[in-house]
């Protein structure tokens, strides 16, 4: 098998010794957080409950203004909570606590994760102004007593999104890239429909946090080497737990001398030691997260998280017979595939074309 394994120990190797510190604070706060959970599961008396489900509140908050400072002495990394003004706050906190809540079965989750997407992508390109516009005439199903058309007037952004590559590590990246490449050929005055290219990476379960591997697998990975040089490279992965994942593949290709622009990673919820990771360990990486968790477990989850992205998304795989990605977009059936009939023909025509 033709595979690239990154372990743990390299990445840990970027985190300066201030982000050790702030890391290792973090678990200190949350190990007093798992003691809150431990007696509300626990305990029977409504003073009691209420009194721990105060402290659980005091020590979130706690944990979110020491992110918050964190992050804004990062230039690399975008919290939307962080970025935005205080009214759009709750919109995002409302979309994590469904995407979050164990209660939100698949179809719905996909709702979410679509929302989810349209703040990432204004969060990072929503903001843009200048004097350069686009005008999009747009022809109406009004006839009478002429056909009708309007004009809408918008900010000419293509410089920023027409370099693009959507990169998908496969499985629960797969739509979000979808979603993000819809974003872009809406936004774009040309309709551009990014390149994409398809890798097969994997976490090793059987590890630990701190000696996680992480194992690329090019065998089962489409790509056109020559599309990624020069290119603005958009990840868009809903979970970002250690940064490895990203962190390979940016490595892999370096090492076969393609030089990207940048490289941006869109995360729907992000822990705070992955986000520190790729931005240490890769030049020109942006991190546009819409939340941020505290802390990894030992099995290098995100604390508190939302369970297996992927399963959600997709639903779950029969472990001895994983489904590839055509099976995967065969799966999602005929309204998304109407939706992102664009980006499926580049999703089919990477991985039919690309020579093994």
């Amino acid at each position: 098998m033709n595979t690239v394994v990154l372990k743990a120990a390299d990445l840990d190797g970027f985190l300066t010794d201030a982000d050790r510190t702030s890391i290792a604070r973090m678990d200190e706060f949350y190990r007093h957080v798992m003691t809150c959970f431990t007696l509300l599961s626990t305990t029977r008396s409504a003073a009691e409950r209420r009194r721990e489900e105060d402290k659980l509140i005091g020590l979130y908050n706690e944990m979110g203004s020491l992110m918050q400072e964190i992050c804004t002495q990062e230039a690399g990394i975008h919290v939307y909570s962080f970025r935005t003004p205080q009214e759009s706050h709750a919109e995002a906190s409302r979309l994590i606590a469904k995407l979050r809540d164990i209660r939100t079965e698949r179809e719905e989750f996909v709702y979410y994760i679509q929302r989810a997407y349209e703040l990432l992508f204004n969060l990072a390109y929503g903001g843009t102004t200048g004097t350069n516009k686009n005008y999009l005439i747009v022809k109406t199903p009004v006839t009478m007593p002429v056909q009708n058309y309007a004009v809408h007037k918008i900010t000419n952004i293509d410089d920023k999104i027409e370099n693009t590559v959507m990169c998908v590590m496969l499985r629960g990246a797969l739509l979000p890239s979808m979603i993000m490449s819809k974003e872009i050929e809406e936004y774009s005055s040309h309709a551009h429909v990014t390149p994409f290219a398809l890798f097969r990476i994997r976490r090793d379960d059987t590890k630990h946090e701190n000696d996680m591997e992480y194992i690329l697998d090019l065998d089962r990975s489409f790509f056109n080497p020559t599309l990624l040089d020069g290119k603005d490279l958009i990840f868009a992965d809903p979970m970002n737990a250690t940064g490895g994942s990203l962190v390979t593949v940016i490595k892999y290709l370096l090492d076969q001398g393609i030089k990207p622009k940048s490289v941006q990673f869109f995360n729907v919820i992000a822990a705070l030691k992955g986000a520190l990771r790729a931005v240490r360990a890769l030049d020109n990486c942006q991190v546009f997260t819409l939340w941020m968790d505290p802390v990894l477990n030992e099995a290098a989850y995100i604390m508190p998280g939302l369970g297996d992205a992927g399963d959600r998304i997709n639903g779950r795989d029969m472990e001895e017979r994983p489904r590839n990605i055509m099976q995967l977009i065969a799966d999602y059936g005929s309204s998304i595939a109407r939706l992102y009939r664009a980006q499926l023909r580049e999703i089919e025509d990477t991985v039919l074309n690309t020579p093994k």
